[in-house]
């Protein structure tokens, strides 16, 4: 480790910005992953995990991309560049886990996005995660989610007894978008689920405000991963090396203290109980004076004509503008002429979109939805009733970064954060 590494870790420890405290075991950890896909945050969160693999059990690696081609043969990858590096790491820490053993904990997820019901059939990525919390523990299965939460949403349809053994921390916000369907089924089902819901906080691990220069998510690659093993070469790849690992959180939360304390102050972000989730329910397209929070579950249930189709059916969409181009969401019919639609905004904003159909008398039109910042917004009779065990971004003022709720909680230790992986990365040099 050179001596920059040294005398900066030293400084940040001295004046006690180093906050990670001693977690009480080793967490056994589940990753649902959509690695592969769209977005590569993922495979630099992959990264991330993969040389800290001495820091969890982890007893699987699902991938489970509900947007996008992800498989679980990208993650194969990731562990051919890790054991690659593997001896390297090994010079500097003990209980770096073995790349076979990786490669026999992964496992293929769902394929795109559920249906109305938010389940429909088993998977090998979803029976794994049965199997894991089945296993007879006194520590409760973590299941960390980066994306979709159709093979977790799955594995509680098929086995709710698994309930009480798993706890999640799930990535929403964008993926909450992607997968509406699923997180209804679990809203709807499983309110005393132990969920860590978060929508935004992660986001502070992004910005680059009043951030030192030696630790700038802009720069830290030339800084600190450039020339640094396989693992290293391979991060160039994404976002060309700009550090994003809109994931990696889940991984800090629990590395730093006691995770089954989710108030507390921690590496990964600090949260609030929240005893609503928030759902409002529309039998019309939305006019300019409709307003939601984001990450509000917008319901659309409306009369059209009847038609014989089988069940679960997609028969027409919703179509949202996306920079460029335009992102289509689908709609079901639901029997007896209603039809159902499942939408999540993931970001405050006037969003215009209209409904589209092949059916003859289908009730087409445009609509427009003003989204706020702060969730989880007024309460509405329709809201979702959770128990006692569901956490989420906290919502006061003094937490938002920026415009980021709870990124504060966040933002605030990336300065150790990344001088911690600053260290790491000096070993593969």
């Amino acid at each position: 480790m050179n001596n920059l590494i040294l005398s900066f870790l030293f400084l940040l420890y001295s004046v006690g910005l180093i906050a990670q405290q001693p977690v009480p075991v080793k967490p056994r950890v589940i990753v649902s992953t959509d690695i592969g896909g769209t977005d590569p945050d993922d495979n630099q969160s992959m990264t991330h995990l993969l040389m800290y693999s001495d820091r969890f059990n982890i007893e699987g690696l699902v991938s489970s991309p509900s947007y996008g081609n992800g498989s679980k043969q990208e993650i194969f990858r990731m562990i051919g560049l890790y054991e690659k590096d593997l001896p390297k790491l090994k010079k500097h820490q003990k209980g770096f886990l073995e790349p076979d053993y990786l490669r026999s904990v992964t496992k293929q997820g769902k394929h795109g996005r559920a249906v109305y019901s938010g389940f429909s059939t088993a998977t090998e990525g979803s029976e794994w995660i049965i199997k894991c919390a089945k296993k007879k523990s006194d520590q409760p299965l973590w299941v960390l989610g980066w994306g979709g939460l159709e093979d977790i949403a799955q594995a509680l349809h098929d086995a709710p007894e698994i309930q009480k053994n798993i706890r999640v921390y799930w990535i929403g916000g964008p993926n909450k978008k992607w997968s509406a369907n699923s997180y209804d089924y679990i809203a709807k089902n499983f309110p005393e689920l132990w969920f860590i819901e978060v929508n935004s906080s992660y986001y502070g691990f992004f910005s680059n405000s009043n951030i030192v220069d030696s630790v700038n998510t802009s720069n830290f690659y030339d800084k600190h991963i450039f020339g640094a093993g396989n693992l290293g070469k391979d991060f160039k790849s994404y976002y060309n090396g700009e550090v994003k690992m809109g994931d990696t959180p889940s991984l800090l939360y629990m590395m730093d203290g006691d995770p089954g304390n989710p108030t507390r102050e921690s590496w990964g972000g600090s949260f609030e109980k929240t005893n609503r989730s928030a759902r409002v329910l529309f039998n019309r397209a939305t006019t300019i004076k409709d307003t939601v929070a984001f990450c509000t579950m917008v319901e659309f249930n409306f009369k059209g004509p009847e038609i014989d189709v089988p069940a679960d059916s997609i028969c027409f969409w919703m179509e949202t503008p996306y920079k460029t181009s335009v992102q289509k969401w689908p709609g079901y019919y639901l029997g007896k002429g209603i039809y159902g639609l499942k939408y999540v905004p993931k970001q405050a904003e006037v969003l215009n979109y209209h409904f589209t159909s092949a059916i003859p008398g289908f009730p087409l039109g445009k609509g427009i939805l003003v989204v706020t910042n702060k969730w989880p917004g007024k309460a509405n009779a329709s809201d979702y009733r959770l128990g006692s065990s569901w956490y989420t971004d906290k919502s006061g003022e003094r937490f938002y970064e920026g415009k980021i709720q709870g990124g504060k909680t966040v933002f605030k230790w990336r300065e150790a954060i990344l001088a911690d992986w600053a260290n790491r990365w000096s070993w593969l040099k």
